[in-house]
């Protein structure tokens, strides 16, 4: 069906492309693209994900796991952020993935994408805030041993603290808010030359070139000690998680394209260029860390604080500490911008009634902000990391793989739909142009590839019929995914078909709340027109 283009800002503002697309401006649009680059950039977060998750790529294949294992997933993940960014471009609204991919398929393509990626989005929030909390336990450890121990119930308590003042920070204002990502992103970056600076400087030694870049290490229970054995590749695989984990997320430019100005052109730019810089500080950071490992066996004694152990074992403790203060303080940054990212997609599924109990989760507060849906971000992520108290690195290990899983599934769909709707795609202002058609397919091949990966067990004593079982070390991101596909898939079919009919449009275009709260989906709406002409 022939459509108005919706994409074509020239003589009209972001207010009036956004109610071409079928919604009242609701939200502040406060953002300029840097803020809106830096809020990707924040949740990629270089100096949360790789220095939290730096022990699941030591333990499964070692410094080639970190290194060419960085690169390698690095270079896939420019490939689907290019793949999105087109997307966004022409689609920039809150609802982001689930939204495109209703308008370029049908309700139940919007569905199972909007569902995945809220599941995603809460696990990758616990797992950061997860993370988070195994350095400050780490940092607090130094500071007062004798009040705080690096146990799991320890780690939990401080867990639920930061994740506490993340639920508060996200009461604020978005200008406030727009401004802590700006500087999270400077943070980031000059951190990251400082770390690499000190661990380049103060060590006595650091390993050889040699070590970092050729060393094989297999410390997960299975055989294979290089790559001459087929089984070690499996576990080089299972070290990519450190790499695919940390690069996640940024599809929170497209989330907070409707609080972002010149939203076509800066949502698709904050998607590519968060990862293209994540890529490159993160390369250089964990070269840095890695030639600073001081011993192999104490690294992978110390599991989950690998990176404290490596910092507190190579230099003084007051350099270790000044080391961990940056990167405490870039994990609460990091925190901080996903349950933004989070709540906002709660907020957009929930204004097209997705969500049980829709009418609370898309109200706003006097500040613009949707309140009730950054808390049930907080308290969903929290209770995602209770298995942890039983084993905190195997949790939180799942965490991340749920994470990856969920947001991934949640990429590819509207990656696939675009790929298929080929020419009849409505570009915005920025355009992948005929390279889309390979771009596209190796997005979704390496999707699937890793999707599949992350479901498999991660030591020997996971998997049932083996001897030594525990369910301590069981994978259990097979069952939550499936389940969730179980549980999306039998709602949609039992319930949800009669009445989720995807993007509503608003039918007036509202001047926003003039109350302390106003309910942002209480306009009567008709579904919205798709985006491809045919």
């Amino acid at each position: 069906m022939a459509t108005v283009p919706v994409t074509d800002q020239s003589g009209s503002d972001d207010e009036n492309l956004l109610q071409k697309l079928g919604y009242a401006q609701v939200l502040m649009r406060e953002m300029g693209g840097f803020s809106n680059f830096a809020i990707s950039f924040t949740i990629i977060s270089i100096l949360a994900g790789t220095l939290t998750s730096y022990f699941i790529a030591f333990n499964n294949g070692g410094p080639v796991a970190i290194t060419w294992g960085w690169l390698l997933v690095g270079g896939f993940c420019i490939v689907v952020a290019l793949a999105l960014g087109e997307i966004a471009s022409a689609m920039p609204t809150a609802g982001a993935l689930y939204y495109w991919a209703s308008r370029l398929g049908n309700p139940a393509w919007g569905w199972f994408t909007g569902w995945f990626n809220l599941l995603g989005q809460i696990a990758v929030t616990a797992a950061i805030d997860y993370g988070a909390a195994i350095f400050t336990t780490a940092l607090l450890n130094l500071w007062f041993p004798s009040v705080f121990g690096t146990d799991p119930t320890t780690i939990f308590w401080v867990f639920t603290a930061i994740m506490g003042l993340h639920w508060a920070l996200n009461l604020l204002d978005i200008r406030l808010l727009s401004a802590l990502n700006s500087f999270s992103a400077w943070w980031h970056m000059v951190g990251t030359v400082v770390i690499v600076g000190v661990l380049i400087v103060v060590p006595d030694n650091h390993q050889s070139v040699s070590f970092v870049f050729t060393e094989t290490i297999n410390n997960s229970g299975f055989s294979g000690a290089n790559f001459g054995s087929l089984s070690f590749w499996f576990v080089f695989g299972l070290g990519l998680l450190m790499a695919q984990y940390t690069i996640t997320g940024y599809d929170a430019s497209a989330h907070m394209s409707e609080e972002t100005r010149s939203a076509s052109r800066a949502a698709a730019w904050g998607i590519v260029m968060s990862v293209i810089v994540s890529v490159i500080f993160g390369f250089i950071l964990l070269v840095a860390i890695t030639f600073a490992v001081p011993d192999v066996q104490g690294t992978l004694d110390a599991v989950a604080n690998a990176v404290a152990y490596i910092w507190t074992e190579s230099m003084s403790q007051a350099w270790a500490e000044f080391l961990l203060v940056i990167a405490v303080v870039a994990q609460v940054f990091c925190g901080t911008a996903s349950v933004t990212s989070a709540s906002r997609m709660m907020f957009a599924f929930s204004r097209d009634g997705a969500v049980p109990g829709s009418r609370m989760w898309r109200k706003v507060s006097s500040r613009r902000v949707p309140h009730l849906s950054v808390a049930a971000i907080v308290e969903l992520s929290w209770v995602l990391m209770v298995p942890t108290l039983a084993n905190a690195a195997v949790g939180y290990l799942v965490g991340t793989s749920i994470a990856v899983i969920g947001l991934y599934i949640a990429f590819v769909l509207p990656i696939i739909l675009r790929l298929r709707a080929g020419d009849r795609f409505e570009h915005g202002s920025w355009s992948l142009g005929r390279h889309y058609k390979w771009i596209d397919t190796v997005a979704i091949a390496w999707i699937a590839f890793i999707c599949i990966l992350f479901l498999t067990p991660v030591t020997p004593t996971g998997i049932p019929w083996n001897d030594g079982f525990s369910w301590d070390v069981v994978n259990y991101a097979p069952i939550t995914v499936i389940g969730a596909f179980v549980l999306f898939g039998g709602w949609y079919v039992l319930s949800a078909h009669k009445w989720f009919t995807g993007p509503r449009r608003e039918s007036g275009t509202g001047e926003g709340p003039d109350s302390k709260q106003q309910d942002a989906g209480a306009a009567s709406r008709t579904p919205s027109p798709s985006p491809i002409e045919g």
